[in-house]
Formats: structure tokens, sequence, C-alpha cells
């Protein structure tokens, strides 16, 4: 029997057994790392260099890009290196920073949504106020506040889950450190203090839906009164890829962190927490950005700018 005094490292889940399909995981895992943060690279620098972009729906984008690109980074390389040396091991130290952060960039991202579709929600609601609403400073403080509140959940769920006496080994049923898993290590009954963060935060988290769906459906009866067209396409190309990112993240999130014991399994865990974890940092940039007109033509006009000079 172990407690977390005598643990100096924990034990993270193999994606395969045999060397030819870890390194194939490892070459996975690369490409889908390096292009989305390429992607999300391109649209920060893109955003930043052209006026033009400088507005409140560009300024949340960009900031949703710079977590996008945190959290892929948290979990994906240790995933790449454990694989390619056939490993699987992490430090102690290593797996309480690691779900510090990607605890930090997860939460703060939901709250950006949740920001994300107030923009939407009054730019076509409330067209009139979008200014007064949505000055500078208010879009500076709300940016803010989604990050505050992420570093203060991700604090709180941190200090909250490495204080508990751990007595069920060191091995845990996922690629990188998350709270359930670790929660599955610790002593009888003493896990209850953190099962009650998880659930306020997820209760939270459904709040945030909540607005998300509720604000969506304001946009689009305020945009189908126009008979056109091309005011149904602005509809749905504005809020059902949201409304879509947001609900893959929190229904497998909340999956991951409330499902019941007797369903769970170590290929479950492994597709659930890539669904949440992966996914949407790598496909956040095509869903918000290479749709969008505006920025896919700033984008062409910096790269003919960096090719073209002598």
């Amino acid at each position: 029997m172990s407690n977390s005094s005598s643990i100096s490292q924990f034990l993270l889940l193999a994606f395969a057994d045999r060397w030819e399909l870890q390194r194939l995981h490892f070459w996975l895992f690369l490409g889908i790392c390096l292009a989305a943060l390429l992607a999300n690279g391109l649209i920060i620098t893109t955003i930043a260099c052209d006026h033009h972009l400088h507005t409140p729906m560009y300024f949340f984008l960009l900031n949703l890009s710079l977590l996008d690109m945190g959290s892929i980074s948290t979990t994906v390389p240790k995933a790449m290196a454990n694989s390619l040396w056939d490993t699987r091991t992490i430090s102690y130290q290593g797996c309480a920073a690691q779900l510090f952060f990607f605890s930090f960039f997860i939460s703060a991202e939901f709250y950006l949504l949740t920001v994300m579709c107030y923009d939407r929600y009054v730019a076509i609601c409330k067209p009139l106020h979008y200014g007064t609403l949505l000055g500078s400073r208010a879009c500076v403080h709300m940016a803010a506040a989604a990050w505050g509140t992420g570093f203060l959940t991700a604090l709180l769920h941190t200090a909250n889950t490495f204080s508990l006496p751990l007595c069920q080994g060191n091995a845990l049923d996922q690629f990188f450190c998350e709270i359930p898993q670790i929660l599955k290590l610790s002593c009888s009954h003493s896990y209850l203090r953190e099962l009650g963060v998880v659930i306020f935060a997820s209760l939270l988290g459904f709040v945030c839906f909540v607005f998300i769906v509720v604000s969506c459906v304001q946009i689009f009866r305020a945009v189908l009164r126009i008979p056109s067209e091309q005011g149904r396409h602005k509809a749905s190309s504005t809020c059902l890829p949201h409304l879509a990112v947001v609900s893959l993240f929190l229904s497998t999130g909340i999956f991951a962190y409330m499902k019941p014991p007797s369903i769970s399994s170590p290929s479950l865990n492994l597709v659930v927490s890539f669904l949440y974890s992966v996914v949407p940092p790598a496909v956040n940039p095509l869903i918000y950005s290479m749709r969008n007109q505006e920025l896919k033509g700033a984008l062409r006009k910096l790269l003919t700018d960096v090719f073209q000079q002598p």
C-alpha cells in the first residue's frame, strides 16, 4: 500500500504495446500538434499585424488561439515523448504541473467561448449598442476574467487533488494526468472534497452552456427575420460551429469526469480524452477562422508580403 509522500512518479497509459504502433502514434500526434500550432500561430500573427482586424470578435479569437496553443502543448508533447522512447513515466511534480496547466487552459477556453457567444449575440441582436457594450476596455476585462477564472479553477483543482492521500498505486488509465484518474488512486472517501469541486465546476460549465444555447437561439430568431438565404447562412455559420464545438467539449468532459466506474475502460478513456483535449485545439482554427473571408484575405495578404520581400 502506497501513499502520496512515497510516490515519486506516475505511470501513464500507453497507446499500444507494440513499438510499430507506438511510432505510428508518435507521427500522428506530431502531425496534429504541428498543424494546430501552425494554424493558431498564423491566426495570432494575422490578427496582430492587420489593423482592420483589431475588433472585439478578432480580439477574442486571438485569445482563443493562445489558449488552444497552450492546451495542446501541455499534453501532446509528453505523450509523443513516451511513445518515441517506449516509456510510461511522468514525475510527481511533472504530473502536478501538467494537470494545473491543462485545467487552466481548458477552463479559460470554455469561459472565453461563452464570452465569444455574448459578442456575437450583441453584434447581431443589439448592433446599435455594440460599441457601448463591447468597447476596448470591456473586451479586455472580459478576456481577463476568462483567463483569471481559469487560473483560479485550475489552482483549486490542483491543490485539492494533490493534497489527497494516494493508496491505490501510481498507474493512471490515461495518456496524461487527469483529475478523475488521480481520484481513482486516492484512499476511500478522501476524494469527496475534490469531487465537490468537480461538481461545482461542472454546474458552472452547464450554466455557461445554457447561456450559449439561449444566445444562439436569440441570434437565429433575429437573423431569420431577414427573408434572404444570406441571412440564414449567416446564422448557421455564426452559431452552429460554435455550438458544435462547445457541445463536444462539454459532453465529453462531463462524461470523462462523471461516468460510472462500471463502464470505464482504458480504450474508452483514451477516446473521450482525445475528443476534448486534442480535437478542439486542432479544429477551432478551421471552424472559427478558415470560413471567415475577412480573415482569410488578411492571411493571404500577410503571406504574400512575407514571401515577396527581397
